[in-house]
């Protein structure tokens, strides 16, 4: 299963662990389908760490699952934050993801058991070095704005098998 981003500086394409973490995947998963992430800011970009989106305020404080609530973390131990692409859940502690993720410029095994992870770039190296390059101010946001202009989901396990 996988989807592809397509920003304003090029496209990533993301794998999506449907079966390691089926509520984060399910979630995810619809959230690209309805287009709730198109047109959405990358607000957060700290080079050599991770970029972040999936708000559509833009601030960094919104967003919902499609279940209207945060709902819980999905923890694997075999799943790490070990390298360049890892993408993974945002929240502001236990149980407490929406819409927004974050995709890692590198390993950072401080994040491991505090972030579902739910995929990783497949596809899209060379956006993510431009993303990586952007010039931020002291917050991190991009100065220029970088958004999402759309989502390709290219097989989606969930709708077909609700369709059964």
């Amino acid at each position: 299963m996988s989807v592809t981003f397509h920003t304003d500086l090029g496209d990533l394409k993301i794998e999506v662990f449907c079966e390691a973490v089926p509520k984060t995947a399910e979630n995810f998963l619809a959230l690209c389908a309805s287009g709730y992430y198109d047109n959405v800011l990358i607000h957060r970009n700290i080079k050599g760490f991770i970029f972040q989106l999936g708000d559509p305020t833009g601030t960094g404080k919104g967003g919902n699952s499609i279940w209207g609530e945060p709902f819980e973390d999905e923890i694997r131990p075999a799943l790490r934050h070990n390298s360049r692409g890892v993408v993974s859940m945002a929240n502001s502690g236990p149980g407490t993801n929406g819409s927004q993720f974050f995709v890692t410029y590198g390993s950072h095994p401080h994040l491991d058991g505090r972030n579902t992870i739910f995929g990783r770039v497949i596809a899209g190296e060379e956006t993510l070095d431009t993303l990586e390059a952007v010039e931020v101010d002291m917050k991190g946001r991009p100065r220029k704005e970088i958004r999402v202009k759309g989502v390709t989901v290219h097989a989606n396990p969930i709708a077909d098998a609700s369709e059964e």
